[in-house]
């Protein structure tokens, strides 16, 4: 059974709005997995959520931010009717949250679009880190659990924190929105454009570039 951390109880609890002890508890009985605990704090109708979990969000925006006319983003912002897609507080959403990813990069919405392989290699990438810094064998699941928090933390986008705000992730801000407006809110998908990006920029030898500057002088 994984270890429930205080970490992992303060996430769950800024995730859900649960108690402290239920959060623990939710981890313990799903075996840290964050997913997996809050279906469990759901089903006991503990969570903050519990009344949004299965509604439909099919309405909302697409909202989009250009910074400096080097990087745009395009983002779908979903709520459950067109009423809420009209409240400022929710096209506010859209534009903070369109505004971070410019900021912050992500490269996926939730845990659930990483790809297996690319999670198997990240933990493999740290094992081998680990057993370099000749860490207890016996410690090493534990200490790569954390660090893959921290890649989360780096490329899903509800795991990060507001770059507004340092003590709140994305998907907080996101429940605390639904809970105001009283409707599901989630972001279903973004599309990140840097100028440049993906293209093989020339490169010339710094030396030969010195040179041919020197000869030009």
């Amino acid at each position: 059974m994984a270890e429930v951390t205080a970490q992992m109880v303060k996430e769950l609890r800024e995730q859900t709005g649960a108690g402290l002890m239920d959060c623990k508890k939710a981890l313990g009985e799903s075996d840290g997995d964050f997913t997996k605990a809050q279906e469990w704090l759901r089903k006991k109708g503990i969570s903050r959520m519990e009344g949004k979990a299965g509604r439909v969000a099919a309405e909302g925006l697409v909202g989009s931010y250009v910074h400096g006319g080097k990087v745009g983003v395009l983002v779908e912002i979903n709520c459950e009717t067109d009423f809420v897609a009209r409240n400022p507080d929710f096209q506010e959403l859209v534009k903070d949250i369109a505004m971070h990813v410019a900021a912050a990069s992500p490269k996926y919405v939730t845990r659930d679009e990483v790809p297996a392989e690319e999670l198997a290699k990240e933990k493999e990438i740290h094992m081998a880190q680990l057993r370099d810094q000749k860490k207890p064998e016996a410690m090493l699941e534990k200490i790569v659990v954390g660090k893959l928090e921290k890649f989360y933390e780096t490329v899903c986008l509800v795991d990060q924190y507001w770059v507004k705000d340092d003590k709140k992730r994305i998907g907080e801000l996101v429940n605390e929105i639904g809970s105001k407006i009283g409707e599901k809110i989630a972001i279903r998908r973004f599309v990140r454009f840097q100028v440049g990006e993906g293209i093989e920029k020339k490169s010339e030898d710094f030396a030969a570039e010195v040179a041919k500057t020197m000869g030009q002088a």
